[in-house]
């Protein structure tokens, strides 16, 4: 099953709202604000980092920046990086740009929230491909994932 289908049947069986929005390929937080016709600030953006233990879902607004210097921080690690773009297909089966934000529902990661997105209403992201986005509500979604909510934004 592709990521974008679990992705649906995740929110069809919590019952979830959402909006689906297919668009034109969208490979930055820009183009796929554009392609859905909302701002950016309530885009999702994820990034998939690597520690020396493990690897970690890191999930920010769209319009900011993530501080690595922050994320090391919280990791208690000097060592970081992101992760690679083979290492995003074969983990996360998805390409650069398309990582949604779904910690355990979808990937056996910790997943990671900048509390700033915590000031909108609604979240945006790509569903696992660059053609396909899901909107849905803030609340709905900080009750479906659960991250661990801290800050690591610019």
């Amino acid at each position: 099953m592709d990521i974008t289908v679990k992705i649906i049947d995740i929110l069809t069986k919590n019952g979830i709202s959402y909006e689906e929005v297919d668009h034109g390929v969208a490979q930055t937080c820009e183009e796929s604000a554009l392609a859905r016709g909302e701002d950016i600030s309530i885009g999702g953006k994820t990034i998939l980092f690597k520690d020396k233990r493990d690897f970690r879902l890191f999930t920010l607004k769209a319009s900011q920046e993530v501080d690595s210097n922050k994320v090391r921080k919280i990791l208690k690690s000097q060592r970081l990086r992101f992760a690679t773009s083979v290492e995003l297909s074969e983990l996360c089966h998805v390409e650069k740009g398309a990582l949604p934000p779904l910690g355990k529902e979808l990937y056996p990661f910790e997943h990671y929230l900048d509390k700033s997105i915590l000031e909108n209403e609604r979240i945006a992201f790509n569903a696992g491909i660059l053609t396909k986005s899901i909107i849905m509500s803030m609340k709905d979604y900080i009750g479906l994932t659960n991250p661990i909510i801290c800050e690591f934004a610019k």
